[in-house]
This record gives structure tokens, sequence and C-alpha cells, in this order.
């Protein structure tokens, strides 16, 4: 007589199974501590104004693609001077179309780690 499985050793592995079918666009991405931390950072200080999909409107300019982009925004910085500059001084380069409506607060309420964090995350938005 074939000894048969009990019904809860099963199901996790059917689970597992209809899972892992999906296309890979429908997993998060694994973020490291800095990058979560990041994003904890933007979710309480940027997210009111700022989207990270593409071609949304919030206040700010939509942050999508902010990894690449950042780096030909400013003639002579490279992506990460340009966001650490936008984020601590963001009179020095408005974006083309907004007002500048950014806080100038940002130097003085976050810590360097969350600046560092944050900028970690925004190098995500690719």
């Amino acid at each position: 007589m074939p000894r048969t499985l009990p019904l809860f050793f099963l199901i996790p592995a059917l689970l597992l199974a209809a899972c892992s079918s999906g296309a890979s666009e429908d997993i998060p991405p694994t973020f490291t501590p800095d990058q979560a931390r990041g994003q904890q950072v933007f979710a309480i200080n940027c997210a009111s104004c700022h989207a990270t999909q593409p071609d949304m409107l919030i206040v700010g300019p939509s942050l999508a693609g902010i990894a690449r982009v950042a780096a030909e925004r400013a003639p002579g910085e490279d992506a990460q001077t340009y966001l650490v500059s936008s984020i601590l001084d963001p009179d020095a380069f408005i974006v083309p179309g907004f007002n500048d409506l950014m806080p100038k607060t940002f130097g003085k309420t976050l810590s360097g780690e969350d600046l560092d964090a944050l900028i970690e995350y925004l190098f995500t938005l690719e």
C-alpha cells in the first residue's frame, strides 16, 4: 500500500510553487539595511511631495529614475553630489517646470546617517 503525505506537508510546497511561477517584476527588491532605512527616511520626509513612479506628479518632480538622471542634471557633478546638493541646498538646482518649494531645513533635521541612507535608497530608483 503506497504511503501518502499528510496534507499539512503538501500545502507549503504548493504555495511555494504558486509563488515562484510569477513574473520577476512582481517580486519587491531586497534592500540592504541602509537602503531600507533610506526608504523610511523618504517615506517620512519626501513622499508627501515626490512620487517614485514615473510620470506621477504630487508637488515636486517624480524621482523615478533619479539614480540614472542625477548624473546628468548638473554639469560637472556626479549623481551622489547632485543628490546631496539637491537635498541640503535645494536652491542650487531647480528642475525646469517646478517652483522652489522644497524645504531648506533637511541639513538641520536629517542626521548624517539618515542622509546617507536616503541617498542609498534613491540610488535604487533606477
